[in-house]
């Protein structure tokens, strides 16, 4: 039982590969780290989807993990391999000045027939 925790979704879209799923978490991670709100300058990428509502992070800790998660080679070969795998992509920084908890996740959705 968790008293006065609360949990909200600050967006998410649906893409057609997980490439471009990882690719749409590595641009959340920078924006949200940035903490501006808009797509980094040299995102090349286009991607037809929503950005996740920022957040407004109190120390240096978080932000700086979601840097290193968006842009470090080991990271992101771990996320892809998962993806390949069928298993969730998650991620969680944490902001302890204000006792935030941040998770970027993805995942493959399987179809039904």
């Amino acid at each position: 039982m968790s008293v006065g925790q609360r949990s909200a979704s600050l967006g998410g879209v649906s893409v057609r590969n997980r490439r471009l799923a990882l690719l749409w978490l590595r641009r959340q991670a920078l924006r949200l780290a940035n903490g501006h709100g808009l797509p980094d300058a040299a995102d090349r990428f286009r991607l037809p989807t929503a950005d996740v509502r920022p957040v407004r992070f109190h120390g240096s800790g978080a932000p700086e993990r979601l840097r290193l998660w968006a842009t470090d080679a080991a990271h992101q070969d771990h996320a892809i391999r998962a993806l390949e795998a069928g298993l969730p992509v998650l991620f969680t920084v944490l902001d302890p000045a204000v006792g935030l908890s941040l998770t970027l996740a993805g995942w493959q959705e399987t179809t039904r027939r």
